[in-house]
């Protein structure tokens, strides 16, 4: 233990000593080539709040309350739980200990504590790139918020120009009228559906289908690009400033709608569907496979983001401390979300007679179709239908800005002596949004002549998916439990925060999280299924080629 303690104050030295000659050296250049300083967060307010609106995203309000009731209700949160305790919380200390201990970005930090393993953040930078294909999510909603102000909501009813049955007066407890190969064969089909698929998607017949750019989702995207690029482009300045309002007032919409839908008829019926327990189906792999997963993108675990955030803190930061609080409260809104979803699902249900397995979805379905529903259902539909698109725009906002920011970041310390003179970082940010505006336009091609939302789905469910994400974990956990040492990463912390982490912990970071990550990610491969869009559409042999493409792009660069 001594010799630990005394090869860690050597290399902490050592590490005061390079410091120092980086500073001196830092000094002249900015003297000469006006160099910035890299920065610290304004106050600690800021940290918290920009972790919290980086994990609390879409996934807490979309995915959680849909995979917690197909899971066995309440018997789901076992597995959650499970998991939160074997990789959650132990890769999310982890990971922010690794940023402020060296003050680099993802890919960086590894050549510091383990440049074996470097791949490692190249990946996750890799994959956190294609994750910025969902600023089209933000899109999707501003376009959204802009027709809740209208005096009629336009998914309300089946008639407007884009609906099949065009000539009846339906409304939503009605259906849209479509005939079907000109026979007598009727299908039914929801108005929001039809506003959701033929006047924001204009889904066309697959994937092959790419035809004309959908001019206003562009233009929305372009907004939503512009409000990204200015929250970042100062870097902690800028970005410490606006997560005072993108990651509190969720909370504030969120709330709004609680209230609101727990007092709604029927609320009961849709919080017990939620909740209620089945113990059988824990003998269900695919639930648990689906709660870890659920926990890494939720915690935002293995993309880099909390290295490179964590990287903006003084040394001595409690950051063993903030760990369990913002896990806490993850964790609990994403429970909290699930009973302001289901109170409104229970509502739709009992309001029109059915089920609520027949109205209750998940991803963009919930968002752009269930709720929307739900909410022309209610008096001032307005009101609730912009508060609710509100509160994804905030919270996928600063998801997407934060995790843009990381990817700067990141570039940044790779190449400090050029992205770090003044003015530079502004033009690289620009840059950088202008490539990742450009490479999604092809998400907003009408459907008619364009498959865009296929091409959404096929990055959602190839290049960000979850199995890429355990596979760095196993590796992740391992470089820094064995390599790098968990004993020496325990002095680590034990040196910025003044107090030892517990020691499970350690036998996470060696055993547990690489063990639980790897069979989970064996299990994802071997179940995986051909991917459909709509039940319906079945993605051509060339478009799943195209898809593990992707997926091994950011595994293969790990060994």
């Amino acid at each position: 233990m001594r010799f630990i303690l005394l090869h860690h104050r050597i290399t902490a030295v050592q590490r005061t000593g390079s410091e120092k000659r980086w500073k001196q050296s830092e000094e002249m250049n900015r003297i000469e080539g006006q160099i910035e300083e890299r920065g610290y967060w304004g106050s600690k307010a800021e940290f918290l709040l920009a972790i919290a609106g980086n994990v609390v995203g879409l996934g807490n309000v979309w995915r959680f309350p849909y995979l917690c009731y197909r899971n066995g209700g309440g018997a789901f949160l076992i597995p959650y739980l499970v998991f939160v305790v074997t990789c959650g919380v132990p890769l999310f200390l982890l990971e922010t200990a690794m940023g402020q201990y060296t003050q680099e970005g993802a890919i960086t930090c590894w050549r510091h504590l383990c440049p074996l393993a470097e791949g490692i953040g190249y990946a996750g930078q890799l994959i956190l790139l294609y994750n910025c294909m969902y600023t089209i999510i933000l899109a999707w909603a501003l376009f959204y918020l802009i027709f809740s102000f209208s005096s009629k909501l336009p998914w309300a009813s089946c008639d407007n120009s884009w609906n099949t049955g065009n000539n009846l007066q339906n409304t939503v407890n009605k259906h849209c009228m479509k005939n079907l190969n000109r026979t007598i064969l009727i299908h039914s089909t929801p108005a929001a559906t039809e506003f959701w698929e033929r006047r924001v998607l204009s889904l066309s017949g697959g994937i092959e289908e790419i035809g004309q750019i959908n001019w206003e989702i562009l233009l929305c995207l372009i907004a939503m690009w512009i409000i990204c690029y200015f929250c970042i482009w100062k870097g902690v300045k800028s970005t410490g400033k606006v997560v005072y309002f993108t990651a509190t007032f969720p909370y504030v919409m969120l709330l709004a709608l609680l209230i609101r839908g727990l007092t709604l008829d029927g609320a009961l019926k849709g919080v017990v569907f939620y909740l209620y327990p089945e113990p059988a189906r824990l003998s269900d792999p695919q639930v648990w496979m689906e709660a870890g997963t659920q926990i890494f993108f939720s915690y935002s675990l293995c993309f880099g983001t909390l290295i490179s955030l964590g990287s903006y803190n003084q040394y001595n930061n409690n950051c063993y401390r903030d760990c369990f609080w913002l896990c806490l409260l993850n964790s609990a809104t994403s429970l909290v979300a699930g009973f302001a979803v289901f109170s409104v699902l229970g509502f739709m249900a009992n309001a029109q007679g059915v089920s609520i397995e027949e109205v209750a979805e998940s991803g963009p379905g919930l968002a752009f179709i269930a709720y929307p529903q739900a909410v022309a259902m209610m008096p001032l539909p307005q009101l609730w239908a912009v508060c609710f698109f509100i509160m994804i725009i905030l919270l996928g906002l600063d998801t997407q800005f934060v995790g843009t920011e990381t990817i700067i970041t990141s570039v940044m310390d790779m190449f400090p002596m050029v992205l770090r003179r003044s003015g530079h970082r502004e033009i690289f940010v620009l840059l950088f949004c202008l490539t990742c505006f450009f490479g999604q336009l092809i998400m907003i091609t009408e459907v008619r002549e364009v498959g865009g939302m296929y091409v959404f789905q096929l990055f959602d469910n190839y290049a960000c998916n979850g199995a890429c994400i355990l596979f760095l974990s196993v590796f992740e956990s391992l470089a820094m439990g064995w390599i790098f040492g968990a004993e020496k990463f325990f002095d680590v912390i034990e040196d910025m925060t003044k107090s030892r982490p517990n020691y499970i912990f350690m036998l996470c970071w060696k055993y547990l999280t690489p063990l639980v990550s790897l069979v989970s990610f064996v299990y994802s491969v071997v179940e995986t299924k051909p991917l459909t869009f709509n039940r319906w559409y079945v993605y051509p042999d060339w478009a799943h080629a195209l898809g593990w493409l992707l997926a091994l792009s950011s595994i293969l660069l790990v060994p």
